[in-house]
Formats: C-alpha cells, structure tokens, sequence
C-alpha cells in the first residue's frame, strides 16, 4: 500500500540509509548532483560519493549567477540576485531521486533542490512545481501528467560540424535498422529501462534524424524529473558515440519543429479515480476538466512563454505543422492548442500541444496547472469546442499564439494570475534572462540578411 508522499510524488520514500546502501551495494564511486536552471539546463557538481552525507543532510554551495546564466555565458541583470552581489545559493538533495546510471561506470545520480538564505528559492522550477501540486492536492485532486518529447539526432563530421543521423524521407513510423543504423534508440532504452521509466514506445518522426519517445504518465513531480533527466542522459549517450541529440525547436530550414506535447489528468486524492472523465458527458469528459481548459486557453499567450521559451521555438509554430497557431481546443484535433485525446475511462486526458521540446518542463506544468487552477477555482467556461481545421477555418480563429518570445514575454508580464502563482522572484528572473536573449538576437546581423539585402541595397 502506497503512503500519502508515494501516491503524491511518484516515488518510493529513499531514506539516506537506503541511498548510502544502494551506493555499498552497486560499488558507485561517482555522484551527479544535479538541479534544472531557467533554462532546463542540467547544472550540478560531480562528487566522490562520500560527499552523499554532506549533500543530502547540508547541501552544497554554488554561485547564484547559475539562475541568471544566459545562453552565450554572459550574465544577465537579475535585480534580487544582483542587490546580494550574487552570493551563494545551496542545493540540497532529495534521496528519493537516486539513480544508478549504468551508461556511466560506477556512477549515481541524484536531484536537488533549492535554498537561498536558509528558505526554499522562489526562483526554483522544481519548486513553482511543487507549490502548484501542493495546491492541486489541498483540494483532493494530484496532478498525472506524461511527456511526449521529440529530438533530432545529428552525426558529426568535422569540427562543429553535423549531418543527419539518416537522411531519407518517408520513414515516418518505421522501426527498422535503417532509420537507427548505430543502436542509439536501443542503447538509450536500455539505459532508461535501468533508470525505471516505463517505456512504452519510440518511434521516428517526420523528418529525417528525428524521433520522439513515450514513457508511461504518473505523478506531475516524478514526470517532470524524467523528463529532465531523459534529456540530460539522451545528450550523455549521443556524445558518448560521437553525435549530437538536440532539442532546439527548429535546428534547421530542411527540417520540421520538435515539440513536448504534455499530456495531463487529474486523479482524485483519495481513491485515485480519474476526476476528468465522465461517461454521461456527450463527448465523455467532466466539468471539473472543462474549467481546467477553460483556464489553459484563458492564460495561452502568456502561458506560450513558458512553453516555447527561445526565440527559435517561434519558428515551429506554422501553419499545417502540427504546431497550434490559433488557440481553441478540439476533440482529437491535432490543429488546437489543447487537444482532448479520444481515449476515455481511465486515460481520459487534456494534452497542451503548444509545448517545445526546448522547455524546461517544470515551468511548462507547473504554468499548465496554474493557469488550469484559475479555470477550477473561478469555474471559467471554456469557449466552444472546434470541430474543423483551426489553421483555416477564419470564422473560429479568434485568438492567435504570440509568434515571438517578445510578444510571448509582453503578455507573460501582465498576466497577474501567472505571476502570482510562480512568484515574482521567478518571472522577474526568467524574463530578465530571456530579455537578454531577445536584445542579443535582435542586434545580431544574421546570415540570411547578408544573403537578401547585400546586393541590392
């Protein structure tokens, strides 16, 4: 029988006995310490595992400026990091996300969260996550969510140089040798299977060099660690074999985007029952669940910030790509911004099809839930359901997803419902980082404007 923090987190309750028997027992000599920045970026330390006592029971010590870390390794001008000269921050780790990881010899790896000032720190992901999962749960609901994350993979071929693993169109869902010619899709399997996700399937997508993989759903905070650290480790094993995986949203012209599709359920505290299913509903699904879209949509342009958090994800969202470019949602319709899958029962779901493989995956659900809990608490209606091709069908497109990071951050700054649920510290920081990115790109002369202008002007 699962206890309360088992059914609530996804996770068996690791004690520190049970993690310094683990590293005994598996002769681990190495520890990962890890924790997710803005970005979704893996920072962290590696540590001899002795040091496990120090960093479960006191943490370790690192700069602040890793919150305000941009992209080019410039820092960024955060205000309440920068009034303290960017001091230290601690990051302490949880047991419960111990792993072995068996792609790496004799190497553990371990999450941790974060402190500033002896309090939790109001600009940690993981934390705005556990915030929104503790308010989900004070009304009798948890949170059940399940990421579908696609990549490229690259092969290198010269010094920053990188061709596409395979190169052949039209294996859209095939299976064979050919589209996996080196075994990296076995090779990363087995080491997740080692992690405990349960896999369910991988499959090539669209393009060539381009998959996805599913792994089954559970709890919102156990989903949102996998899916960093399937990230992290997908990275590890391609350079490990000498290619690239790269969740960019859009890594080139040739190509189509890669999103994160984030599939979300709510389940009833007590009994586990699926509380957004209801067979006397006409298409099956409950009221509770229709506040909850009915808040997604409402919160969508400043939501897409979260979702789509570079200025290369903007380039995914075009029309007849799968990617939304209007906001509405849809029974089974791949066009809307929130589709409702056909499954019902138990596997009756909402999934936010606007998410970029490049988001950070605890700001992306803990934004999803926030912006659900304001449908739920205020009872919010949703608009009417689209039953026809949102790209272009003009009589329903009444609302569009902002089409830069610019817009995106415009209306991320006045969304007050946003704003308060992930707390100040966060959304100042996390804008302030992508205000930088967005005044660097746009001052940055690119290649296609030297090919277009050059000549003729």
């Amino acid at each position: 029988m699962k206890n309360a923090v088992e059914k609530t987190t996804g996770y068996s309750c690791l004690t520190k006995e049970d993690v310094k028997r683990l590293i005994t027992e598996n002769g681990i000599e190495m520890i990962r310490f890890e924790f997710a920045d803005l970005h979704g970026i893996n920072r962290g330390k590696l540590l001899p595992a002795n040091m496990i006592d120090e960093v479960l029971e006191h943490g370790i010590a690192f700069c602040a400026s890793i919150l305000a870390m941009c992209f080019d390794n410039n820092v960024a001008t955060v205000d309440n990091l920068a009034k303290n000269n960017y001091d230290d921050l601690l990051v302490k780790a949880d047991p419960s996300t111990f792993i072995i990881l068996t792609h790496i010899e004799k190497t553990a790896l371990i999450l941790g969260d974060l402190y500033y000032h002896g309090e939790p720190m109001k600009q940690s992901p993981r934390l705005f996550l556990k915030n929104m999962i503790q308010k989900y749960n004070a009304l009798g609901m948890n949170p059940i969510c399940a990421s579908e994350l696609e990549f490229y993979l690259y092969k290198r071929v010269g010094d920053n140089k990188y061709e596409h693993y395979t190169n052949k169109t039209g294996n859209c869902y095939t299976a064979n040798t050919r589209i996996d010619p080196n075994g990296f899709l076995y090779q990363l399997t087995r080491t997740l299977k080692d992690m405990n996700f349960d896999i369910l399937y991988m499959n090539t997508e669209y393009y060539p060099g381009q998959y996805e993989y599913n792994w089954s759903h559970g709890p919102a905070l156990r989903n949102c660690d996998e899916t960093f650290n399937f990230k992290g480790i997908s990275k590890d094993i391609a350079e490990q074999n000498n290619l690239l995986v790269t969740f960019m949203a859009k890594p080139g012209n040739d190509v189509g985007g890669s999103g994160c599709h984030f599939h979300i359920s709510l389940s009833d505290l007590a009994t586990g029952a699926n509380l957004c299913d209801d067979p006397t509903d006409p298409i099956g699904i409950s009221q509770l669940m229709k506040y909850f879209v009915a808040g997604i949509l409402k919160h969508a342009r400043a939501l897409t910030a979260l979702l789509a958090p570079t200025i290369n994800c903007y380039k995914r969202y075009i029309i007849d790509s799968f990617a939304p470019c209007y906001i509405g949602w849809g029974y089974d319709n791949r066009t809307t911004f929130v589709r409702i899958p056909a499954e019902r029962g138990k596997a009756t779901r909402v999934e936010v099809r606007a998410g970029s493989a490049a988001a950070n995956p605890y700001l992306a659900i803990a934004g999803i839930l926030a912006a659900g809990l304001d449908g739920i608490t205020n009872k919010l209606e949703p608009p009417a359901i689209i039953t026809t091709d949102l790209y272009h069908d003009t009589s329903v497109q009444s609302n569009y997803v902002p089409r830069s990071l610019f817009r995106a951050l415009e209306e991320l700054k006045t969304d007050q419902w946003l704003k308060e649920c992930a707390g100040e510290d966060l959304i100042n920081n996390f804008i302030a980082l992508k205000a930088y990115e967005v005044e660097t790109y746009t001052n940055t002369v690119t290649e296609w404007e030297w090919d277009t202008y050059s000549y003729h002007i």
